[in-house]
């Protein structure tokens, strides 16, 4: 029997990193997003289903300016794109470390991704809830899924780089 495990969103988060004019990294979130997960087990090597989506209106780079710039059609495009989803297919690992193999899709653009994986653990929280926890990372290309506006200053250094950090760390909720 399936085991279900939903987000909790108050103890989660995610969070993407760029570099800026080669010189300092702008950190991003994504302030609505979701997670569900199927196990057999709480040994989450068996989980049959991991899916992730994330609300492109929801970005927060702490400046409203460039929030909207990313919304628009130069990156995101949020109006036709509204989520980024990630479909996962396979979680491979042994204790604490473990790899994420999984599809992502931004702006229609669907690829393969791989994303580390640190296991925190399962506890059972003081209202009785069985919760486990995750430290995620990866890197993508943002180019590689249509987000390729680009600048050059006139020194010659690029404003924005291609290559993104993702960060995440998440709380899951064992459903009764």
């Amino acid at each position: 029997m399936a085991i279900t495990w939903k987000l909790d969103p108050t103890h989660s988060e995610i969070q993407f990193k760029v570099r800026h004019l080669m010189i300092t990294t702008v950190t991003g979130y994504f302030k609505k997003f979701d997670v569900d997960v199927e196990t057999v087990s709480d040994d989450f090597t068996s989980a049959s289903r991991v899916q992730f989506t994330a609300d492109v209106d929801s970005i927060d780079t702490n400046n409203t300016q460039r929030d909207t710039h990313l919304k628009s059609p130069d990156f995101f495009n949020a109006e036709e794109h509204g989520q980024i989803t990630f479909a996962g297919r396979k979680y491979e690992g042994s204790g604490d470390e473990a790899q994420l193999h999984g599809d992502l899709t931004i702006r229609g653009i669907t690829k393969p991704v791989t994303i580390n994986v640190e296991f925190g653990g399962i506890v059972v929280d003081p209202y009785g809830q069985t919760k486990a926890g995750f430290t995620i990372s990866g890197k993508i290309s943002r180019k590689e899924f249509g987000l390729t506006w680009s600048a050059v200053t006139e020194a010659g250094q690029v404003v924005v780089s291609d290559d993104i950090k993702i960060l995440g760390e998440i709380q899951l909720v064992k459903q009764g």
